[in-house]
């Protein structure tokens, strides 16, 4: 890793959480073995200073009993046993040793007290080891002026506490090292994830739209992130592939309605002999450009529906009411086209939507299944309340849309070779499709047997 590339990776976040990640393991470890040590020296301490308490008690005892005699041959008799870790002192008022263990006389004083007996070098013998011995002991007042002293040898505490400040200092530093290794290698393992995805962003941007965001089937943070990226991605493909599709649709399939528009107005110029011809022919350009407002309209709407800015006016809207309007006001329309027309809607039915976006839904199906179906085939218009959403439907008996051709008959200007003679733009079911989108939902095209099924599914509200 070059110098620049590490400074770019010190300054990133995943470093900085490695960084606090392993200050805090440290931190907690330190304070862990920090309390076993202050336990564990403070444990033996206090075992010291029992035993102590214990031994000078049982000396204040001997004195109580048999004065100070007494208390001389038992100081005498404990400093005599052998690998004893006790020292004993009884001194008078001038600091004189009158009996006890003490190699030499050190200043001793009333209470606790830890005292490094170290010998003059000067003053010893040639040949005559050096004393340096730390004790902690005991001094006790007794009546007569004396100082009853006792003390315990406290060199292995004293190693004890080396050996485990030492112990707890390589602990500290090992868990450091651990945590600052194991904080670096994870925050390397999301720097690189994070790298992967940034190239991939960037191929993104560079116009590869078949490009997805890596995951690597842990199913954490970054996988569902990814996940959500890459259906975003999806969805934005979807929409550049059908902004692709209606430039096309829109140059191909306007061009019909705008070259007869032409031809008509051109034939009205060299051929029109009279006030009437005139007037035909201004009747049927304005038909042809009602056609071609309406197919505009539609696409406008289509692409108002499909932007989500309607999501914000939703609004709870009672359902039956609505498809009960539609269907009176559709049963006239459908008798005088030869269509029998079935309406059979559950009460009550409310979902969240937006009212007016809703019936042109259901006109939309309504207008598609009367147009498609030759007279004589049945309408019905469905509703019902299921597994806590509301389902629409438009059923007819015609000739049906074959499986194959149920996707494509969803996206604009799309149409079934026999309905080429239809009036109509192509763009019915895609707009319906749109809005149920908007809702949450989609267009469900099922057999009928015979015909076609359009189903719809809205939560409840």
């Amino acid at each position: 890793m070059s110098s620049a590339s590490l400074k770019a990776w010190l300054r990133t976040t995943s470093f900085r959480l490695a960084a606090y990640y392993a200050a805090l393991f440290a931190l907690s470890a330190g304070l862990l073995l920090a309390v076993v040590w202050l336990y564990g020296i403070g444990t033996a301490e206090r075992e010291i200073e029992r035993v102590v308490d214990s031994r000078l008690e049982a000396l204040l005892a001997v004195h109580e009993r048999e004065g100070l005699a007494g208390l001389r041959r038992a100081i005498a008799r404990e400093s005599l046993r052998p690998a004893s870790p006790f020292l004993y002192a009884l001194v008078d008022e001038d600091g004189r040793l009158l009996a006890g263990n003490l190699p030499r006389p050190h200043p001793l004083r009333e209470g606790w007290e830890e005292l490094e007996l170290e010998d003059d070098e000067d003053a010893l013998a040639p040949g005559e080891p050096a004393l340096h011995l730390p004790v902690r002991g005991r001094g006790v007042r007794l009546d007569d002026d004396l100082l009853l002293w006792v003390g315990h040898d406290v060199e292995t505490l004293h190693e004890l506490r080396e050996r485990l400040g030492a112990a707890v200092a390589l602990g500290l530093l090992l868990t450091v090292a651990a945590a600052l290794g194991g904080g670096l290698l994870m925050a390397r393992q999301v720097s690189r994830h994070v790298e992967s995805m940034e190239r991939a962003a960037a191929a993104i941007m560079e116009g590869d739209l078949a490009r997805r965001l890596p995951e690597r089937g842990t199913g954490d943070e970054f996988d569902r992130l990814a996940r959500r990226l890459n259906a975003m991605l999806d969805r934005i493909q979807r929409l550049m592939d059908s902004l692709r599709q209606v430039s096309s649709d829109v140059a191909h399939d306007l061009r019909t309605p705008l070259t007869r528009l032409r031809q008509r107005l051109e034939h009205a110029r060299l051929g029109a002999r009279s006030a009437d011809d005139w007037v035909a022919a201004v009747e049927g350009a304005i038909a042809d450009a009602d056609e071609l407002l309406a197919t505009f309209d539609a696409l406008l709407r289509i692409a108002e529906v499909e932007s989500g800015r309607r999501r914000a006016a939703f609004a709870p809207v009672d359902l039956s009411a609505l498809a009960a309007e539609l269907a009176e006001t559709y049963q006239p329309v459908a008798e005088d086209a030869g269509h029998p027309f079935e309406a059979d809607i559950a009460p009550g039915a409310r979902v969240r939507g937006d009212r007016a976006l809703l019936a042109q839904l259901l006109a939309n199906l309504i207008e598609n299944a009367l147009r498609h179906t030759p007279p004589g085939t049945p309408v019905r218009l469905g509703l019902r309340r299921a597994d806590g959403a509301v389902e629409l439907e438009v059923a007819d008996a015609g000739p049906g849309i074959p499986p194959a051709a149920r996707e494509k008959v969803l996206q604009r200007f799309y149409r079934l070779d026999r309905s080429r003679g239809i009036p109509g733009s192509g763009l019915g079911l895609a707009l319906a499709d749109a809005i149920a989108r908007l809702h949450g939902s989609r267009l469900e095209l099922e057999d009928n047997h015979p015909g076609l099924r359009v189903r719809v599914r809205l939560a409840r509200s």
